[in-house]
């Protein structure tokens, strides 16, 4: 490839894409491929807005999974119908590359307006509705409890609570729209366990977590519950954030100090530790970047560890990986470490919408 070509290429597809095409040996997708080459964020925290879309076009990322209010996201894609389309299908994400616009998925971290409701309506009629009305504005993937319990079951901090009676009909419910379920991270363990054993033959996903064996923080999955994923045909997408690299409870700083931002070769650990575990067809990029994002106390430190532990400050992710913009990095790093071509095809995207495909349907 002489070097006009190259330019052209980076300008059409992003700087991923067109690291990862130049890759030696990579083989050429063929038209009815998982993947044709699209990256896939498979959780993203950060502002939408232009900056986010600059960001990720010059990172080469074709598809982000996003939690945010529907009716906001809505209007910035009908204020930039150039750049941005919602997508409910796997086809949708594959046009929205052809068409150079960046896919954008719904994804609701937590089932907590679903709980809440249910309480003041006393009904379980509450959850088919809610549920069916976001699946009708775009919901596709749908998480169970967000660090603490709720009317479903365990958060993070109580990991030996089981799914409730409520959990399953959330569960059936979740199945029964092909929606996607996400637990681990945010969701306790038994929860998540109790969760799995019910999604006989469908495949259930962890967006954005980090291994337990490498940092103990309990955001952080085990090897037991990763396994039980995989076992799904499901896929876990490793986060960026830092504290989840290097904070558990024998890190916490002192006087609320700030705890020493995580590297790039940490991360890629995380990523060699999962591929290990469950194998590659089970990993995948689940950033969980929150550029534009800041908060004046760090929320999973304030849930996970004493109030002391939390300072002000912006949530850092790894060095080197802090926006979409710098992914080229994260695939040096992996393909410097031995990741093959088609290794890498499958984490930045194809391992993703292989579930997608599955549980939404061609």
């Amino acid at each position: 490839m002489n070097r006009r070509s190259f330019l052209k290429s980076v300008a059409a597809t992003g700087a991923s894409a067109a690291f990862l095409n130049s890759v030696p040996g990579r083989a050429k997708a063929k038209s009815n491929s998982s993947s044709t080459g699209i990256v896939v964020d498979g959780l993203n925290g950060c502002v939408l807005d232009k900056d986010f879309l600059a960001r990720a076009r010059k990172g080469g990322v074709h598809c982000v999974v996003k939690g945010l209010s529907f009716g906001r996201a809505h209007d910035f894609v009908a204020r930039n119908p150039k750049d941005i389309t919602i997508a409910t299908t796997v086809r949708e994400i594959r046009d929205a590359k052809d068409s150079g616009k960046l896919a954008l998925v719904f994804d609701k971290q937590m089932a907590n307006d679903v709980s809440d409701a249910m309480r003041k309506s006393n009904s379980y009629l509450t959850l088919t509705y809610h549920l069916r009305a976001q699946y009708e504005a775009g919901l596709r993937i749908q998480g169970i409890c967000y660090n603490l319990n709720n009317l479903f079951g365990g958060g993070c901090m109580d990991h030996k609570v089981p799914l409730t009676r409520a959990g399953r009909r959330l569960v059936e419910e979740i199945h029964r729209l092909n929606i996607i379920l996400d637990i681990g991270g945010h969701t306790g363990e038994q929860t998540s366990l109790d969760a799995i054993a019910m999604s006989k033959g469908v495949p259930v996903v962890n967006t954005h977590t980090n291994p337990a064996a490498l940092c103990a923080n309990p955001r952080n999955i085990s090897d037991r519950l990763a396994v039980a994923i995989a076992k799904t045909g499901g896929v876990i997408g490793i986060s960026t954030i830092s504290d989840f690299h290097n904070l558990d409870a024998t890190t916490i700083p002192p006087n609320g100090a700030k705890i020493e931002q995580a590297t790039l070769n940490m991360h890629l650990d995380h990523y060699d530790y999962f591929k290990k575990l469950v194998g590659v067809d089970h990993v995948g990029m689940g950033t969980d970047l929150i550029v534009g994002s800041h908060s004046d106390e760090k929320p999973w430190i304030s849930v996970t560890f004493p109030p002391d532990a939390s300072g002000p400050g912006v949530i850092l992710p790894v060095k080197d990986f802090e926006s979409l913009d710098q992914l080229p990095n994260l695939i040096r790093g992996l393909k410097g470490r031995g990741w093959s071509a088609s290794e890498l095809d499958k984490v930045l995207g194809a391992n993703w919408l292989r579930v997608y495909e599955r549980v939404w349907g061609a």
